[in-house]
């Protein structure tokens, strides 16, 4: 039986219905090349494959046709430059979640030294970012759950990046005042059918609530507390979320309420910060 090339392997799961990218990345996964390494793929399209390899290879497609995400099927995913460790107890990162990350920095470019909290940290993503673009940036990156904290660590650890890592309710407990405060909370309806695609990834970090706005609820409510006068708090939420968000930030006395928009040009993420009149209560 002749051998199959990595081109014909390729044309194979394209034909099943996997989408191209996917399958690359689980080839080079399996082959043990760089994950950014397309270009190699092209340039050994008419390289044999081993059998061996092959098999794992197209175990691999099978669990990615039934919705595991490539990244949990690798272990690993890029974020704003950063290669991280991921497994199914985080959520995959999203590239439209570098909106909340560039705006940040953008924000906290004057503020020297400045003191961060990313909530909901999961792989630790947005909190390894800020730092390893702002080194003298004090960041703490919270989760409720241990498991998420867990990856976070090793992130920070195996990238050498001084990231304090805490468990927590929010902002429950932890001592301000913060120049920001930057969340990716959940942000998906309790009842939305999207999330019969997510099966695989942590319901408690996708799913908040009746209209989805619980748990930013919650945030907005606890922020005034440990923001500095001045200092923001940047939220990512659904596509079509900004105006509730802008309506409960208003609400809770935010200035400068805005979005910002993500590369498809869909309001991403929504913020404010503190009227510089107000101390925030120091613990």
């Amino acid at each position: 039986m002749p051998s199959t090339t990595i081109a014909q392997a390729l044309a194979q799961a394209q034909a099943a219905g996997l989408a191209r990218i996917d399958a690359q990345m689980l080839l080079l996964h399996v082959l043990d090349r760089p994950s950014h390494d397309r270009a190699w793929l092209l340039m050994h399209d008419g390289d044999a494959m081993d059998e061996g390899a092959l098999a794992r290879w197209h175990a691999l497609c099978a669990r990615r046709a039934g919705g595991e995400p490539v990244a949990y099927l690798t272990g690993r995913k890029e974020f704003f430059g950063l290669p991280l460790q991921v497994d199914a107890r985080v959520l995959d990162p999203r590239p439209d979640t570098e909106t909340l990350v560039e705006w940040a920095l953008e924000l906290l470019a004057p503020c020297p030294a400045p003191r961060v909290a990313d909530l909901g940290t999961g792989s630790g993503a947005i909190a390894l970012a800020i730092q390893q673009q702002r080194p003298d940036a004090r960041v703490l990156a919270v989760d409720a759950s241990a498991g998420a904290l867990a990856v976070a660590r090793a992130n920070a650890l195996r990238l050498g990046l001084p990231v304090q890592c805490v468990q927590g309710d929010w902002l429950a407990g932890l001592a301000g005042p913060f120049d920001a405060i930057v969340s990716n909370p959940p942000y998906i309806p309790a009842a939305d059918p999207h999330l019969a695609a997510l099966t695989h990834e942590p319901l408690s970090a996708l799913a908040s609530g009746a209209d989805g706005l619980q748990d930013i609820r919650n945030i907005i409510a606890q922020a005034p507390a440990t923001l500095a006068p001045g200092g923001w708090l940047l939220l990512e939420h659904g596509w079509d979320q900004a105006q509730a968000v802008q309506a409960l930030l208003r609400a809770a006395g935010f200035d400068q309420v805005q979005s910002r928009m993500d590369l498809a040009g869909i309001a991403r993420c929504s913020g404010g910060s503190m009227p510089v009149g107000l101390s925030p209560t120091v613990k």
